[in-house]
């Protein structure tokens, strides 16, 4: 089994608020002392951070759950409770962080040190020394503290590396990325011997270096998933620059040419914006005595489909085995690095903005519905937000509560829809009488 691992899975949840405290200050020689009870802490964030001392997401394939501490509860004396440490979790570089439901990437982790809030923490409930008025000198009321945000991720580790290897199986990409890298990928006499992405950086003569990446091999029908399918591309779309190497040998009777314009064809099923990137095209094996010959009818079948406008791809013929070419291959790679932009892998529309949590004026603060044992079910973020921050242990912080329903019109809705005197009302597995 290999141990590189380029998807997972997880759950974050951020800490909760600490609840706030009902106290008294009681004092010898200070009668009738106010509200004493401090706030609640702020929950623990859960943040991700590059570390570019990890390569794969290993680390969350057996560890999925990622949970922040939650904050103190308010103390007697008007003290704050203390809020919680954020939960930092490392991720490799090149990690796209995606929302699980709506499928909307949140962020694309690329530098070294990047930071990235994926759950914010709740904020502390109130303590009683908060809600004293003229009115209401001694108020028994705290809140509870807010619930920290849940969410459910999808990672995908996309390689960051500026070239990408690509062909058939077999065709000499790992003996290439071997020879002019100190990369050491398994080598073998048959399809499929790369399994998973491997990395290498390359030092060229005029002292300039990039990072290429190894992929596994492509064959007919990838995009539909025969073979090792598409699993690996997303490790290309990265890259600036794509390295087409094709066995002019034609040492396993296929046609040079007809493998190069199946290879495209994939790159293009999968994603076409992979066919927006500069190829050089590598002519390997050229040792072998076919070699010569099979490149000048490749030559001229490119040649015949290209018209006189158009800029053909530049071929360089190698031989991975003898050495010969290498050097001219890489200074030009390094040069069209030179000249090509990044690639943006997502536009605007596909990253989810950051949510805003303020006052929605068409959003409905509650839903109401029936359920099968006549029940009078109510839903909805603003409310169960408030049925969660009340403490139901003192009755002032029940009374105000039955208050800010009525004020939110849950009242009026109810008996609108034919709720009667005494019928269950419930949130969440809270029930209650309804009081006409």
């Amino acid at each position: 089994m290999s141990m590189f691992l380029d998807t997972a899975k997880i759950k974050v949840k951020a800490g909760n608020g600490g609840d706030g405290m009902v106290a008294f200050r009681r004092e010898k020689y200070v009668p009738n002392g106010g509200p004493w009870g401090g706030d609640g802490g702020r929950g623990g964030n859960v943040v991700f951070v590059v570390d570019e001392g990890l390569r794969t997401l290993m680390d969350f394939r057996y560890n999925r759950h990622f949970k922040a501490q939650s904050g103190e509860k308010g103390m007697t004396k008007g003290m704050h409770g203390r809020g919680a440490e954020d939960l930092i979790v490392h991720v490799p570089q090149g990690t796209t962080v995606r929302d699980a439901e709506t499928g909307k990437v949140l962020t694309d982790l690329i530098e070294n040190g990047q930071k990235f809030v994926v759950a914010h923490g709740g904020r502390g409930g109130r303590g009683n020394i908060r809600f004293a008025t003229p009115k209401n000198p001694a108020p028994e009321i705290s809140e509870n503290g807010e619930p920290g945000q849940e969410r459910e991720l999808q990672l995908e580790l996309k390689i960051l590396a500026d070239v990408g290897l690509v062909g058939f199986p077999s065709v000499g990409k790992s003996t290439l990325l071997s020879v002019i890298t100190s990369a050491k990928p398994k080598i073998g006499a048959y399809h499929f011997t790369t399994i998973v992405p491997n990395l290498g950086m390359v030092r060229t003569q005029s002292g300039e270096s990039f990072a290429v990446a190894d992929l596994p091999g492509l064959i007919e029908g990838a995009s539909q998933g025969v073979g090792l399918g598409t699993q690996f591309l997303r490790h290309i779309e990265r890259t600036r620059v794509i390295l087409h190497v094709i066995d002019m040998s034609a040492s396993e009777g296929r046609d040079p040419y007809e493998d190069y314009l199946a290879i495209n064809k994939e790159l293009e099923s999968y994603n076409l914006r992979l066919m927006e990137r500069p190829q050089i095209i590598v002519a390997n094996k050229m040792d072998m005595p076919e070699s010569a010959e099979n490149l000048k009818v490749f030559k001229e079948k490119l040649a015949a489909n290209y018209d006189g406008f158009d800029e053909l791809p530049q071929i360089f013929p190698i031989s991975s085995l003898t050495k010969q070419g290498l050097s001219t291959l890489l200074d030009a790679t390094a040069e069209l690095l030179d000249k090509t932009p990044e690639f943006l892998l997502y536009d605007e529309s596909e990253m989810e903005e950051e949510a805003y949590y303020g006052f929605d004026e068409d959003a409905p603060a509650f839903e109401i519905s029936r359920d099968d044992d006549a029940v009078w079910v109510l839903t909805g973020d603003k409310l169960e937000k408030l049925f969660t921050m009340t403490n139901f242990d003192r009755e002032e912080a029940v009374m105000k509560f039955a208050r800010q329903l009525r004020g939110m019109g849950v009242d009026e809705a109810l008996r609108a829809r034919g709720a009667k005197d005494g019928d269950l009302v419930r949130i969440g597995k809270f029930e209650f009488e309804f009081v006409d």
